[in-house]
């Protein structure tokens, strides 16, 4: 029976935020207001390892940023946010795990609470085909309009995002031999108590603590500055 390898994103396969990253990125090449926008990121980050953050209002904050621009100009700016910040980020450690599954055969998917447009690329550079994320809503034209589509993918929300996947294709979690989720943080603990296999990979501290607590497997692929 096939086995499902489930992968956080952020300090899990890279050992950074590229939600946080991306919005500071945009503020050092002049795209918003560095500090009124600065100040305000840096706050939902906070939030967010703090389990504080309210994620639809933290996602209309990043797509409503995303809706002020053409896509021509976004698609520039992270072809070298892919060039300057991420690609020193895909460290060999977060490849090898990943093709420890591929080589057992596993379906392997990244879900994570960024939204699609930061995190599609990353994906595709790891070589994960199967991407759950944050979804904007776009308009006729495909434009996004600022709004979040859906169902928050962080928490509780990665749950349903995955149910929604797997029975879009015929599958539940039930259907595989062994579920694998790897994740950094204790806003993941809804999903990692779900699958057979959790393992608190680079974890924070309240994810350490409540990892021991239940027995779960740590992995250290690097050194997460959380």
């Amino acid at each position: 029976m096939r086995n499902i390898a489930l992968f956080d994103l952020d300090h899990t396969l890279i050992p950074i935020d590229s939600d946080y990253e991306w919005g500071q990125f945009l503020c050092r090449v002049g795209a918003v207001d560095a500090v009124a926008f600065g100040k305000r990121n840096t706050e939902f980050y906070a939030q967010y390892q703090a389990g504080t953050m309210n994620p639809v209002e933290y996602l209309e904050f990043a797509l409503g940023t995303l809706a002020q621009f053409s896509a021509e100009d976004l698609n520039a700016w992270h072809r070298q946010f892919m060039d300057e910040i991420i690609a020193p980020a895909l460290l060999p450690e977060a490849h090898q795990l990943l093709e420890q599954h591929r080589a057992q055969g596993d379906l392997i998917a990244i879900i994570t609470a960024t939204n699609r447009f930061v995190t599609a690329p990353i994906a595709k550079a790891l070589g994960v085909e199967h991407l759950l994320a944050a979804e904007p809503e776009l308009d006729d034209t495909g434009r996004i309009t600022g709004k979040l589509h859906g169902t928050p993918s962080s928490g509780a929300g990665k749950i349903t995002h995955l149910q929604h996947w797997l029975e879009q294709n015929g599958q539940s979690l039930n259907d595989f031999g062994k579920s694998y989720f790897y994740s950094d943080s204790q806003n993941d603990i809804p999903l990692l108590s779900l699958v057979s296999h959790p393992v608190a990979t680079n974890p924070n501290a309240l994810l350490l603590a409540h990892a021991q607590t239940q027995g779960w497997p740590t992995l250290h692929l690097f050194n997460c500055n959380d």
